[in-house]
């Protein structure tokens, strides 16, 4: 009930009980309160009629970058005795000087300018509008309404600078790139030898292995590089990277596939995203600029989820093309592994970055000798399931997030690895 009704009341039963009891004193204690409310109903706010404009000194930040905000206030109307200006902000955005929120009198055909500056983490925001409550200097009379303004701002992910993601698929696409196509051609590696042919450079020919055939000539032949279809897939599912004291894993797997991504797309290949949490986020495949840029909006807008659909980690066969190269950046847990031993089956060249759980919750516990020996037990459990995946013929980067992702890619990601290399050297562990 609002004030002025509870008001109204408490006058009708006053003059009712003054009336009642022919008390003409009891009808003077009304008085007060019929000059009050009236003052409050003259005085009062009829109709709000404001507009507001908004300015942002950049819609795209990185993480830890300052950004303005301006607001300006045009009342239309009549002078407002008080009004309650309110910018809803988000829990990723720090507010740093400034401040979102206004108490102020704003007279008749005004505006009232002011400004505040923000930082934040990854994520995305669109400033929709104002909250205003305006109220008279009494207190009576209150309105509210929202006032649209348009703005967006978008926090882009750290970025990991890594120069190369060497990757071996077993199909490559008819343009030139990086990755060995296993077959012969223009390169650099030698790939072997072959009869020469009218046309060929001179610059190729095998001189020593011509010597030993009587009349033959015999050029080199190099191995063509192309580029490839590679599906990142980021998993985003909370139960997994989320931990009791409210601290997530996640942004770390973000930041590493950043990385992978600018890496593949830098060297011409074709990539998709797949982000798997609350629900399937999916980037269809393509090139350059324009692909790193969806790739880069869709990260920073990446939260972690339970699918409702799904009990477990789902990769949709369908998004990928066959013998295309499946990079998967995930925590990892024991209900994965027969997923990932069918994709294998299935013939997909399988890659696994793992930011290691453990070691990241095993931090924030402390030295207790309790989280010690828990901590060892979850490594010999986490390293018996990497195993199996070595097993499969799947590269696994078991990945401390102390270290800096463009180190762990540097030592173990820039050369390709061979199925028995990754097994006899532990790639990653």
């Amino acid at each position: 009930m609002s004030r002025i009704a509870l008001l109204a009341a408490l006058i009708y039963f006053i003059i009712l009980a003054g009336i009642g009891s022919l008390n003409g004193s009891v009808l003077e204690l009304a008085l007060p309160l019929v000059i009050y409310l009236l003052a409050g109903l003259w005085r009062g706010p009829e109709t709000l009629n404001l507009s507001a404009e908004r300015t942002i000194s950049s819609e795209r930040i990185k993480p830890g970058e300052i950004v303005t905000v301006n607001l300006t206030v045009s009342n239309h109307g009549d002078t407002l005795d008080q009004v309650s200006l309110q910018d809803p902000l988000p829990d990723f955005l720090e507010l740093l000087e400034g401040s979102n929120n206004r108490l102020v009198r704003l007279p008749a055909h005004e505006s009232l300018s002011w400004s505040y500056t923000l930082r934040g983490r990854r994520g995305s925001h669109n400033f929709s509008g104002l909250n205003v409550l305006a109220e008279d200097s009494l207190g009576l009379v209150v309105k509210r309404t929202f006032l649209p303004t348009h703005g967006q701002l978008l926090v882009l992910p750290s970025v990991a600078r890594v120069r190369r993601i060497a990757i071996q698929p077993r199909q490559t696409r008819v343009y030139s790139g990086v990755i060995p196509a296993h077959q012969g051609g223009t390169g650099i590696e030698f790939f072997g030898l072959r009869s020469y042919q009218i046309g060929d450079s001179p610059h190729h020919i095998n001189w020593r292995a011509s010597a030993r055939q009587n009349g033959t000539l015999y050029t080199n032949e190099y191995e063509q590089e192309r580029v490839a279809d590679v599906g990142i897939v980021l998993d985003g599912r909370s139960r997994i990277n989320n931990f009791s004291d409210r601290s997530s894993i996640f942004d770390d797997a973000v930041l590493a596939a950043v990385a992978v991504s600018s890496a593949l797309l830098s060297e011409g290949n074709r990539v998709g995203l797949l982000i798997y949490g609350d629900r399937a986020r999916w980037t269809s495949p393509g090139y350059g600029k324009r692909q790193r840029e969806r790739i880069m909006q869709n990260l920073a807008l990446a939260k972690t989820g339970e699918s409702q659909n799904f009990k477990s980690l789902f990769i949709p066969r369908r998004m990928f093309p066959t013998n295309s190269q499946i990079i998967l950046i995930s925590p990892l847990h024991a209900d994965d592994l027969p997923l990932l031993a069918q994709l294998r089956v299935s013939g997909y060249p399988l890659m696994v970055i793992s930011p290691d759980p453990v070691s990241f919750e095993a931090r924030k516990l402390g030295n207790r000798d309790s989280v010690k020996l828990a901590a060892r037990i979850a490594r010999l459990e986490r390293e018996i399931m990497l195993r199996h995946l070595r097993g499969l013929g799947i590269q696994v980067i078991n990945w401390d997030t102390a270290m800096p992702f463009e180190q762990v890619a540097r030592a173990s990601l820039s050369r390709p690895v061979t199925f028995l290399r990754a097994i006899q050297r532990g790639v990653g562990a």
